[in-house]
């Protein structure tokens, strides 16, 4: 392994806590007896809902379709009764109509072999509809349907293809145990992923606290024809983040408002990377995936491969309850995930985790003025200044926090991690996003 690369710009350390779930193998979780299935999960339009209450519905049945381009369908992930259809909030505060199946009938795959497809005398463009079809979204948190960043405008082309398993956020370790038990299937995702894109180069990124899973790639890398490297990164957040892995890897910066199509390359979460696979070769949805289950208040923490609409308050049953009461339940990880108001909320295509942190582990206080200390400017890795985005944005001046870069802030949470005055900066920049956005329009 070579030297290991990190991005040049600010930064932190928060404590990984990821020994919690680490050692757990990937398990199947418990199906719950009501799914409720947002039609809301990814960064777009919602899908039309096909079904209405009374309807039957099989596993893996569509029952959301794709209205757009940027929009993904949507599967149920049992087979069952359509009870209602009703509108629920999601962890991050989205409105979102929901799908309510009542469990009954038999599955179709669950607990049966699944035949293989042979999908490779199919063309790049029959890939990507299989990839469509099957409604996979980014898995690494952003939800970005897949399909529109695999499709490459004429005048543009892909000379990198960089698979993130970096998986920076605290706790978190669904994508770890999918580099080490799903090896194999990885690898045969990427070369999916490298017929429809044509790049000349793929890398995956691994953080150096993943030794174990650096080591396994590289030897299964070493085995192959692919044109394909294993990077090593320094441990460091927001080190996951797509920017970041870039300019740590390719030591290339997307441009302000730029995406990485615009430096030549793409890149994609492990676990999307896995969904590709199953989807093309198995014709699978995507209608499950790996969710981290952790925090000091877990009794017994795992990783568990669990299936969309789950209310959340059965995977932590289903990982022996609380041992003690959470200050607060997190969906997602600790930096940039929502709290959760009801622990009904479902799991979705984009929960990579599901956290009930204790008092310790929150480290909640009271905020004071700001200190004017610069903290936050010199751990912003995109080079912004929050103190004075945050003051703009509590003066209600939006555009002027938008002409100071404002939309290159990427939530990452590093500001408001140093911050020694406690303040609520991360919010503060949605905030201001979103009322800038509203003025504009």
């Amino acid at each position: 392994m070579k030297k290991l690369q990190t991005f040049p710009k600010g930064g932190v350390h928060p404590p990984g806590n990821k020994n919690l779930s680490s050692s757990k193998a990937i398990r199947n979780a418990v199906i719950s007896s009501t799914s409720i299935i947002p039609m809301q999960q990814h960064i777009g339009s919602p899908p039309e809902c096909l079904v209405k209450a009374g309807d039957i519905v099989k596993e893996g049945m569509l029952i959301g379709k794709s209205t757009g381009f940027i929009c993904a369908n949507i599967h149920s992930p049992v087979p069952g009764e359509v009870k209602e259809i009703k509108d629920i909030y999601l962890a991050n505060g989205q409105s979102s109509k929901a799908v309510i199946v009542e469990l009954s009938g038999e599955f179709d795959a669950s607990g049966k072999k699944l035949s293989k497809q042979n999908w490779e005398d199919l063309s790049s463009k029959e890939l990507l509809d299989k990839i469509i079809s099957c409604g996979i979204v980014g898995l690494g948190g952003a939800t970005f349907p897949t399909h529109v960043k695999f499709t490459i405008p004429r005048q543009k082309s892909v000379e990198f293809f960089v698979v993130n398993g970096v998986e920076c956020e605290p706790y978190l370790t669904a994508d770890y145990r999918l580099l080490l038990e799903k090896t194999s299937e990885l690898l045969q995702g990427i070369r999916i992923v490298t017929r429809i894109l044509k790049p000349k180069k793929v890398y995956i990124a691994i953080e150096a606290n993943k030794p174990d899973a650096i080591e396994i790639m590289e030897k299964a890398c070493g085995e192959t024809d692919l044109p394909i490297e294993v990077v090593g990164l320094k441990v460091k957040y927001p080190q996951g983040d797509e920017k970041q892995v870039l300019k740590a890897v390719l030591d290339r910066e997307v441009p302000s408002g730029g995406l990485p199509i615009d430096i030549g390359a793409v890149v994609s979460n492990v676990g999307t990377v896995y969904a590709i696979y199953e989807a093309v070769v198995f014709s699978k949805p995507l209608i499950e995936r790996v969710v981290t289950v952790s925090g000091g208040a877990i009794r017994n923490p795992g990783n568990l491969k669990a299936r969309i609409g789950t209310p959340i308050k059965d995977l932590i049953e289903d990982c022996g309850g609380f041992k003690k009461t959470p200050v607060k339940v997190v969906v997602g990880g600790p930096m940039m995930g929502f709290t959760a108001a009801d622990l009904d909320t479902p799991v979705t295509k984009g929960t990579s985790g599901i956290l009930a942190l204790t008092k310790k582990e929150v480290r909640a206080k009271e905020n004071t003025p700001c200190l004017n200390c610069g903290r936050c400017i010199e751990a912003c890795p995109m080079g912004l200044t929050p103190t004075r985005l945050f003051k703009l944005i509590d003066h209600g001046l939006y555009e002027e926090a938008m002409e100071d870069g404002l939309m290159d802030c990427k939530e990452c949470g590093c500001c408001g991690f140093v911050c020694p005055a406690h303040l609520h900066l991360v919010q503060a920049m949605k905030l201001g996003k979103l009322m800038a956005r509203k003025r504009r329009k």
